[in-house]
C-alpha cells in the first residue's frame, strides 16, 4: 500500500508529459507558419526569378549589354 501511495503522489512524470505537449504545440506552430507563408514566398521567388532573367546587364566600357552582346554607337 505504501508504494502505491507513492506512486500516486510522485509528480516527477507530470513535469515530462507537459514538456512534450509544450515541444509539440511549438512545432505544430511552426508547421502552421511554414505552410501560410510559403506560398506568398514561392510567388515571391518566382516573380525575383523572372526580373533577374529579363535583365540586361550594361558593362562600362563601351555601355555593351550583356544579354545581346551589341555595343552602343555614342
Amino acid at each position: 500500500m505504501k508504494l502505491l501511495n507513492a506512486f500516486l503522489k510522485d509528480e516527477s512524470g507530470a513535469v515530462t508529459v507537459d514538456w512534450v505537449v509544450l515541444t509539440a504545440a511549438i512545432v505544430g506552430l511552426g508547421i502552421a507558419v511554414i505552410a501560410s507563408v510559403s506560398g506568398g514566398t514561392r510567388s515571391l521567388a518566382d516573380q525575383i526569378s523572372g526580373n533577374l532573367a529579363d535583365g540586361q546587364v550594361a558593362t562600362l566600357t563601351g555601355l555593351a549589354t550583356a544579354s545581346t552582346g551589341t555595343a552602343s554607337t555614342n
